[in-house]
């Protein structure tokens, strides 16, 4: 197996002079060279062939010992240099100084078919910027990376992927919800796959120690390979990269609020300068609409990063962006303009993704009362957000007596729903027909686009969940089953019609299903 390296990031950037690997604070280099640690016993669990097509990796390739010692952390690829990322960040609101790569590696660039991709190991062991922390993963953790990463991708949602999952043999000590009771867990090595891993925090970090000269470095570096199109970089420059970055992150998070994903941890160490979703940790998927919901139990008390929020966190981090890149710039204004159109941009887009999910292509003045009647609904009864939407394009324009049959299986408890929200939603299924008979569309043509932006299957955690506990007896065919039911998400699949269906009740308050820490 032979892949085509290129490094830049390594090369061109200022790196750590001091080669040991031991934690401690690292100035004035974008990162640290370390190896992986070498596993105890590999073993094979799954990869993407997909991927590994995009990267020049041949399907026979994915049995070799050369793919799982290389992707395992077991071994080193020829010619390369491995290191970690130094950044800092914003922790739920808070500058929490240098954090970086504590547990992943990055392995090094790959060229293929003209596009350039890092490759990165979460869980290969301990680097400088570690802490206290053993720098391994677990499987549990592992798998809902995997398996998420790439469901997000197929679902259109800007993202990084991954490639590989595999066990190392080692058992890593974990208190899953940070309550006392830790316990030894399987340990697993995701490699993780993205045109670069840099964060809101590798710019943080150089402005928060007034390291100018390094940041600037750094940010005409991110221009040269990912934003060349703007131009040499400049002042001006600055501020149109800056607008991109801006626009990128808030497409992520319309797809997130579409889709209703919840990233769970939305520090700006995790936020992506690409606008890709990273760092797939505490996340979850909504089950019954609402905007409260977070799954994180560190985030359980303020909810800062809930499902709701999510529009407003990208925006406070683009804030805590621009006061970083402000040292290049040395100019508020233009900044607060772009900022500003963050918020004018997010209403205006906001209301076309809420319109495309109830299939509605021609304007209305009214449309926005009947999307925020809708949402009051969703929330006065649960209901299921992914069945609600995916039913609702089954309705007929000339036939709003139907409705509430056609979505009875998203409420998870019908019975219980009063006459008087009985006749809300009558009514509003009443002003939802009217409203599509002034569309163009015929019904079938509405339905199509619908079921183009509304999935029938997404990743819930009760479905990660019982992934993880087969694999955890060394069954890894449910894996394989989301894996590739979960690259289709918007098609019918009948094979897979069980996975259409509400978090079963067992799984209303099972760890791992409903709540989870960022150790998850």
């Amino acid at each position: 197996m032979k892949l085509n390296l290129d490094d830049t990031f390594n090369i061109e950037l200022p790196a750590d002079p001091v080669m040991e690997n031991t934690r401690r604070q690292v100035f004035e280099a974008c990162f640290s060279y370390v190896k992986p640690r070498k596993p105890s016993a590999t073993q094979y669990i799954h990869a993407s062939q997909e991927m590994a097509k995009a990267l020049g990796i041949k399907s026979k390739d994915l049995d070799s010992k050369a793919f799982l010692d290389i992707f395992s952390g077991n071994e080193v690829m020829e010619d390369s240099n491995p290191y970690a990322m130094c950044y800092g960040g914003h922790q739920f609101g808070h500058w929490a100084g240098q954090l970086g790569d504590g547990r992943a590696i990055n392995l090094g660039e790959v060229v293929h078919d003209n596009n350039r991709w890092a490759l990165q190991l979460k869980g290969a062991g301990e680097t400088p910027y570690s802490r206290t922390a053993d720098g391994l993963a677990v499987l549990r953790s592992s798998i809902r990376e995997y398996l998420c990463s790439e469901a997000m991708y197929h679902l259109g949602v800007p993202t990084t992927r991954a490639l590989s999952l595999m066990l190392t043999g080692d058992q890593v000590l974990r208190d899953m919800l940070y309550n006392g009771n830790a316990a030894y867990e399987k340990g697993a090595v995701v490699c993780r796959v993205a045109p670069s891993f840099l964060r809101f925090g590798n710019y943080e970090i150089f402005a928060a120690r007034q390291d100018h000269k390094n940041l600037k470095v750094l940010v005409d570096y991110t221009i040269k390979h990912f934003f060349s199109h703007l131009g040499e970089p400049s002042k001006e420059v600055y501020l149109k990269f800056f607008q991109k970055v801006t626009d990128r992150t808030l497409d992520m998070i319309i797809h997130w609020q579409r889709v209703g994903f919840v990233h769970g941890v939305m520090n700006t160490d995790n936020m992506s300068i690409l606008g890709l979703t990273i760092d797939y940790g505490p996340y979850g998927w909504l089950e019954g609409f609402d905007f409260g919901w977070t799954p994180n139990t560190t985030d359980k008390q303020h909810k800062r990063y809930r499902y709701g929020n999510q529009p407003n966190i990208g925006l406070w981090n683009l804030y805590q962006l621009a006061n970083a890149l402000y040292p290049l710039i040395e100019a508020t204004e233009p900044l607060e303009t772009i900022l500003n159109s963050y918020k004018s941009n997010f209403e205006v887009k906001s209301l076309e993704m809420m319109r495309s999910k109830l299939g509605l292509i021609d304007t209305d003045k009214d449309d926005k009362k009947l999307i925020a009647a809708l949402e009051d609904l969703l929330l006065a009864s649960e209901t299921d957000m992914t069945i609600f939407f995916r039913n609702l394009s089954r309705l007929k324009k000339d036939n709003s007596e139907n409705g509430l049959k056609l979505v009875h299986d998203a409420f998870y408890n019908p019975t219980e729903i009063s006459d008087s929200l009985r006749q809300q939603w009558t009514l509003w299924l009443e002003s939802y027909t009217e409203r599509l008979q002034k569309e163009s569309l015929s019904d079938d043509e509405r339905q199509a686009k619908m079921n183009s932006v509304n999935p029938k299957y997404v990743l819930r955690n009760y479905m990660a969940q019982l992934a993880i506990d087969d694999a955890d007896k060394g069954d890894y065919k449910l894996i394989d089953e989301l894996f590739n039911m979960l690259k289709n998400p918007y098609d019918e699949q009948p094979e897979y019609e069980k996975w259409f269906a509400k978090r079963p009740e067992w799984a209303r308050h099972k760890v791992g299903c409903s709540m989870l820490s960022c150790s998850s």
